[in-house]
């Protein structure tokens, strides 16, 4: 028997929940494998790879390059679209395995076969070796997951995903030729193009408040919002974020669209009366194609079964969508994070105002520390008092050193009282990049929450900036943004954290048609205008990006971000004096308000006080100025950074190399 070792790629296969099919119908189940067969192996055997042998209803196969085996892969995916519950999970990975005898064996194999394991339904999971071979091939779009220990395997392994929706299905390199066919994006940047919808995937729309009492609308919202939270863990269900889902509220449109548009084939709606110490709730999970209620129910029970109700609807949709639950997800859905009712309805009041951002964080902070008053065993409430604390800090509604801390505090609190808390985890990573400047603090707690709930949508969207300003990897941040897309199409800030990838790589006439297309959604929208006026600014277009921002700058009560962003513009246009006045206006701002030492330095730099302008830098160091983490990519700062002093200040904050 001929044994030889090889470099090769390994693709593994299986079909999700075949047992249970084999249980429930064995002729279907037989046929289902059949299916299966006549899909993989022509297309195994046409780009180019090795037909290995079946195990069950798993395939391994082998190929000679990476971009055969990942384009293979998303042609076997796209072929089962048409086959109703032929849904599968693939693991790629690049090592030396030992062939002997038409069998294939080895660390390669293993790791091939745990990482098809773990994969989402209808997800491709790649080691990092196949991620570094096709991270820079035209058409093949991958994005970092998380660093998993597998199973026989003496290293962590840094697992990466195929973004099936953006990646074009290749030529195959052996068999007949063909054109290549774009798998359809699940969350297009063009809303008109067709879309992929996952079988098992909902929509939790905005429950409808029914109380006569209009300020009852944060329960309605708030019970619809926990109910979503506790279905985002479940890996095999795909779950609109809220933003979008709630982008719907009090709007008669037809649940087709709302399907369409968020990429799901089922919606839960529902209603909620609250009358002294006794509640109705009325909930229906809806097919939107056709409009049959797949199921509906009304309860009517004392306020203190609230979590009860909640449990029961999540779990119901579980069951109706024949959604395999493991024990550890059954537990997530059936937690109670506390048997305080005054507390949950104080939590439920922040999460309302929070949600509405700007001076609102003020007042969501409040009732958030009234919750973890009321219950100092209550875990959420103290992941949103970071969460408040944070942002209020961020968008420099005070100072850092005066809410991070808090929120650094309040963060530890909610992870000792609950381990598996995503949110707190993504507050502590937060103030570890922004704050603290512990960068693999950082990347180790972003990286923990992703263990914990993979459809968490804050921590994409500030992992995307970490990997782009922290680390400068662009396309690993362009990746990242994409699915801060896929888990929030609706929402205007999905398009602007997109954008700041492509900027920050320096792709701006893709960051230009990336904002175009977020201006179809909502053409109000400030932070558009804002990414709108800096593209055109790096574009050399200053007289439009002026007439942008200052349009912008009246609706944000003239924050001083945008200020010195405009004052930097008209340095760029030649206009010494516009930029002279809004330097002025900063300084004397400063004497009564917090504003931010970077937003100073830019604007006296832009003035041409340079001298002055370094003063401010170091003010902003001792301020740990949230935006300072930016300092080493972003655009603004590019001519400041050619002057030595820069760099020496810079330094202190210890950015990797």
């Amino acid at each position: 028997m001929p044994v030889s070792r090889q470099l090769a790629v390994i693709l593994f296969t299986d079909i999700v929940g075949y047992t249970a099919m084999m249980g429930e119908d064995e002729d279907r189940a037989i046929e289902m494998l059949q299916i299966n067969r006549n899909i993989q192996k022509p297309l195994v055997e046409q780009y180019g790879g090795k037909w290995i042998k079946e195990m069950g209803d798993g395939v391994l196969a082998s190929f000679s390059t990476v971009t055969d085996a990942v384009g293979c892969a998303c042609a076997i995916l796209k072929e089962c679209i048409p086959v109703q519950g032929l849904e599968l999970r693939m693991g790629i990975h690049l090592g030396e395995v030992i062939f002997e005898d038409g069998d294939v064996f080895g660390d390669g194999v293993n790791i091939a076969s745990r990482l098809q394991a773990a994969a989402p339904i209808g997800g491709i999971w790649v080691s990092e070796a196949v991620h570094n071979n096709v991270f820079n091939k035209k058409g093949i779009v991958t994005y970092f997951v998380k660093e998993v220990s597998l199973k026989n395997v003496k290293e962590l392994v840094r697992v990466y995903a195929v973004n099936i929706e953006q990646t074009e299905i290749s030529h195959p390199t052996r068999g007949f030729a063909q054109s290549p066919v774009p798998v359809p994006l699940q969350v297009p940047l063009h809303q008109n193009q067709p879309k992929v919808i996952p079988k098992k995937s909902v929509a939790v729309l905005p429950f409808i408040n029914m109380s006569n009492d209009t300020e009852q609308e944060y329960f309605s919202d708030g019970m619809a919002e926990e109910i979503l939270n506790s279905l985002t863990h479940l890996k095999d269900l795909k779950v609109a974020g809220r933003s979008s889902s709630f982008q719907f509220k009090g709007k008669n449109v037809d649940l087709r669209k709302i399907g369409e548009k968020l990429g799901v084939q089922t919606v839960l709606e529902g209603s909620v009366r609250k009358q002294g110490n006794m509640i109705r709730v009325t909930a229906q999970l809806i097919n939107v194609e056709d409009g049959y209620h797949i199921w509906s129910e009304r309860y009517d029970r004392p306020y203190e079964n609230i979590f009860a109700i909640q449990d029961e609807i999540a779990l119901a949709i579980t069951e109706k969508l024949k959604i395999t639950l493991f024990e550890r997800e059954k537990e997530i859905i059936v937690k109670s994070h506390t048997t305080n009712n005054e507390a949950y309805d104080l939590y439920l009041k922040g999460r309302f105002f929070w949600n509405k951002r700007g001076s609102a964080l003020i007042k969501g902070l409040d009732y958030f520390q009234q919750a973890a008053e009321k219950d100092p065993e209550f875990a959420l409430a103290f992941a949103g008092i970071a969460d408040a604390n944070m942002l209020i800090g961020f968008y420099d509604l005070m100072a850092p050193h005066d809410t991070m801390p808090t929120a650094r505090k309040a963060a530890e609190k909610a992870i000792q009282l609950d381990p598996s808390c995503a949110e707190a985890y993504t507050g502590l990573a937060f103030v570890n990049m922004f704050y603290d400047w512990d960068w693999a603090g950082a990347k180790k707690n972003f990286e923990k929450v992703f263990a914990i709930n993979p459809n968490y949508f804050l921590a994409y969207y500030w992992y995307s900036f970490y990997l782009a300003w922290v680390e400068g990897k662009f396309q690993e941040a362009i990746q990242v943004s994409l699915k801060v897309l896929e888990l929030e199409p609706l929402l205007p800030t999905s398009y602007s954290i997109i954008w700041s990838a492509y900027v920050s790589a320096g792709k701006n006439e893709e960051a230009l048609r990336i904002i175009r297309t977020g201006f179809e959604l909502d053409a109000s929208s400030f932070l558009l205008h804002y990414s709108l006026g800096m593209t055109l600014t790096a574009l050399g277009r200053y007289d439009e990006a002026i007439s942008v921002l200052q349009n912008a700058l009246a609706n944000i009560m003239r924050h001083p971000w945008l200020v010195s962003e405009l004052c930097w513009i008209y340095s760029l246009s030649g206009d010494v004096e516009a930029a002279q006045k809004l330097f002025d206006e900063l300084v004397l701002r400063a004497k009564t308000e917090y504003i931010s030492g970077i937003y100073l330095f830019i604007a006296a730099y832009s003035s041409e006080k340079y001298d002055r302008a370094f003063e401010y830098m170091e003010l902003a160091v001792e301020q740990k100025a949230s935006f300072l983490v930016a300092a080493k990519i972003w655009p603004t700062l590019e001519a400041m950074r050619i002057d030595p002093r820069f760099h020496a200040v810079i330094k202190k904050l210890n950015l990797p190399a």
